[in-house]
């Protein structure tokens, strides 16, 4: 059996990006809750 040391994660950058009326969001906005993103690309 091995120990192995927990490392919390890091809280992820700022970041800010358009609704879809245009209108600013930040990430902090949605500080304490939980936020699911989904990074995606077509190559």
């Amino acid at each position: 059996m091995d120990i192995q040391r927990y490392d919390p994660p890091k809280p992820a950058p700022e970041f800010s990006l358009p609704d879809l009326d245009g209108r600013p969001v930040k990430l902090s906005d949605f500080r304490g809750k939980v936020v699911l993103l989904f990074y995606w690309a077509t190559w």
